[in-house]
């Protein structure tokens, strides 16, 4: 009987997603709340979506255009249509969740043009959205693609707020914007809406891989959103030998902002790992030789104020063991900064003169803290790639469990941007010869997350962001920023914000700096409580969480035991309080304990949430680190309230958040 249930639901399941016919087909997901129509009309493609019977997105266009080819883009005729039915559950090497449905309905709708050349369009369709991407078979017509445009529209309906950051080249370190779509003129992805009736959407990609990076412009005002790629710098878009596989176009869709955060859609869209043994890739929280060269106390260059010294490396070294952080970074250890900016700078292997790399990654064994390598290259891909191996190598021999990349700077060669198709390429060949050396990523100044460290678990996290260093020499970035983040930035994969400031108001090197003439310390502090510190490592997902304050503003601080204690990785996450740049709670389990992080943006607010996560029957004691009632976010942000209680499944938490605070709880059972 159960046989025969299951042979009639794949059945049903057929007919669902079945083309009526080649030139218009529907398509559901598996749910049935989200659908595709797909038309070809007048001879140029086009789709719709429909979500819960109301359309998100209206009429769009689909295809591309060639320097070089005949465009797959209008007097095209309907080939085929064929369907797949895809259920499968799998487990990553580390995440948001343990394990991941990636369950969803797929055509692929083949076309072709006057020239018999041929295109594939493939939509899946799933419960979280929809996602499509163009795939031209190898053709023996040239012996080069050249993509001048792509055609991809998305015709939002309505005129929903919106939350972007404006399209940019080479940066995505900047605030994100809160305005109503009609009044964005382009942006960087992920751009997330929310509609009048309370849906929401996100527009991203998924698995960038060989090709230019996408922005989006919005045409006239009209809310009829472009992709507009990042070109190479003769104009070309995208150069491909004799196929094209595009990246996944993404349109994520919910009634609950929180479900955007939980979606594995963007992961399922890239292959499984490349990497067979995976047993060395391993999350990490890590100290390192940092924020005191953003507040001036430090510098990377070589003299008396150098921060990473063989002395001080190992100081850091020994707050981390006894703290229990098992990594540590020190930037600035090699020879170049004095000539940043300059071609041939960084050789990312020859040591500063005060830094015995022998020495420091013997003692990091010896105490059982993982070394964390640093290749800045000033821009400079030329040189970096021709010291690539040598330099992953050097680390690798030296017991190194992973590197930090950095590309601060105009890309070498000139005219290459940080976007295109060129640097998509480059920090792919960084990602494979790290795993080729057992090394572990955290990238700076990256190119976007597009969840390809499902393919590549050893990629952990990345910048691409406005983060913490921006708090140490500019006006900061303000409490909504962190309220925005998990809604914008956080749909592509994980954040390196570094967290972990306990000097709030960074006073305790004010003298110092003063003494050495630092930029404008009047305008410096980190924009939240120290509470909202400990939140943002629940809040703000990484497997490479840092612990970014100087040793003695955090010794002897009662506020590190959470610290020490949060997990960098989760069995299972969930978000019961969600309001886009105003208030987020997040809530994460590993194994039998839970954490979880809240916090507001410039309002202080009282938020209430339920327990009824936990497990029925058990207890268990909270331990609440809160903005105390001495908080003050102007003078005080320091201050914070550390209590535990006993709590059970049918308890709910009333926790009061200053302006620009902000809370951080522990649940584990009580045997």
């Amino acid at each position: 009987m159960n046989r025969l249930i299951t042979i009639i639901s794949l059945f049903l399941g057929v007919i669902m997603i079945s083309c009526n016919s080649p030139r218009r087909s529907k398509i559901s997901s598996p749910d049935q709340d989200v659908k595709v129509k797909l038309s070809l009309e007048n001879g140029a493609p086009y789709y719709q979506i429909y979500y819960k019977n109301k359309m998100v997105v209206g009429k769009s266009r689909l295809g591309l255009q060639f320097k070089n080819l005949s465009g797959l883009d209008e007097e095209m005729i309907a080939v085929s249509c064929d369907t797949v039915m895809h259920r499968e559950v799998w487990n990553p090497v580390w995440g948001q969740a343990s394990k991941i449905k990636n369950n969803y309905n797929e055509v692929a709708w083949t076309l072709r043009n006057d020239a018999r050349q041929e295109m594939k369009i493939y939509f899946r369709v799933f419960d979280e959205g929809v996602a499509f991407r163009y795939v031209i078979p190898q053709t023996n017509m040239v012996d080069s693609i050249l993509v001048s445009n792509e055609l991809t529209q998305f015709n939002i309906k309505g005129n929903p707020d919106s939350w972007s950051i404006p399209a940019d080249y080479d940066s995505y370190e900047k605030l994100y914007r809160h305005k109503r779509l009609s009044q964005i003129k382009d942006a960087n992805t992920p751009i997330t809406m929310k509609r009048e009736d309370g849906i929401y959407l996100s527009i991203h990609e998924a698995n960038l891989t060989n090709y230019a990076g996408m922005t989006v412009v919005n045409d006239g005002g009209n809310n009829l959103l472009e992709a507009n790629l990042v070109p190479w710098p003769d104009g070309v878009k995208v150069r491909l030998k004799d196929s094209l596989v595009s990246p996944w176009r993404t349109i994520q869709i919910a009634s609950h902002a929180g479900d955007l955060i939980t979606s594995g859609m963007i992961l399922n869209l890239n292959e499984p790992s490349k990497i067979k043994n995976t047993d060395w890739i391993q999350p990490i929280k890590y100290v390192g030789v940092w924020w005191g060269m953003h507040i001036g106390t430090e510098v990377w260059v070589e003299g008396d104020r150098h921060g990473a010294t063989t002395e001080n490396s190992k100081r850091y070294i020994d707050f981390a063991k006894k703290h229990g952080f098992n990594g540590f970074l020190p930037e600035g250890w090699n020879k170049g900064w004095d000539k940043w900016g300059q071609q041939g700078a960084f050789d990312q292997v020859t040591p500063a003169r005060d830094f015995d790399l022998e020495e420091v990654t013997r003692y990091a064994k010896e105490n059982g803290v993982g070394f964390i390598g640093h290749h800045e290259t000033g821009g400079d891909i030329i040189t970096y790639e021709k010291n690539l191996e040598a330099a992953m190598k050097l680390l690798h021999d030296h017991g190194a469990v992973g590197v930090k990349t950095g590309y601060a700077g105009g890309i070498y060669p000139r005219g290459q941007h940080h976007h295109g198709q060129y640097m998509v390429n480059h920090y792919r060949r960084v990602v494979k010869m790290a795993a080729k050396y057992n090394l572990m990523v955290d990238a700076h100044e990256p190119i976007k997350a597009t969840g390809i460290s499902r393919t590549w678990p050893n990629m952990m996290t990345r910048e691409g962001v406005r983060g913490q260093e921006w708090n140490a020499w500019s006006t900061g970035n303000p409490p909504s920023h962190y309220a925005t983040l998990p809604f914008t930035r956080m749909l592509g994969g994980p954040i390196d914000y570094t967290p972990g400031i306990f000097d709030i108001l960074i006073k305790n090197t004010k003298d110092q700096r003063k003494r050495w003439n630092c930029d404008d310390i009047s305008m410096t502090r980190a924009h939240t409580t120290l509470a909202k510190q400990l939140a943002n490592y629940v809040v703000l997902f990484s497997p490479w969480q840092m612990v970014a304050d100087l040793p003695e503003n955090m010794e002897g601080n009662p506020a590190l035991a959470f610290v020490e204690d949060v997990p960098t990785t989760w069995d299972e996450t969930l978000v019961p309080v969600a309001n886009i740049g105003e208030e987020v709670v997040v809530v994460r389990r590993s194994g039998e304990n839970w954490f979880v992080g809240g916090l507001t943006n410039e309002k202080a607010r009282d938020c209430s949430f339920s327990l009824n996560f936990l497990e029925g029957s058990k207890k268990y004691q909270v331990t609440i680190y809160r903005d105390s009632k001495e908080t003050n976010y102007e003078t005080s942000p320091e201050k914070i309230a550390i209590e535990t209680k006993e709590v059970t499944t049918h308890d709910v938490l009333n926790i009061h958040m200053t302006n620009g605070g902000g809370f951080a709880l522990k649940i584990v059972p009580i045997n």
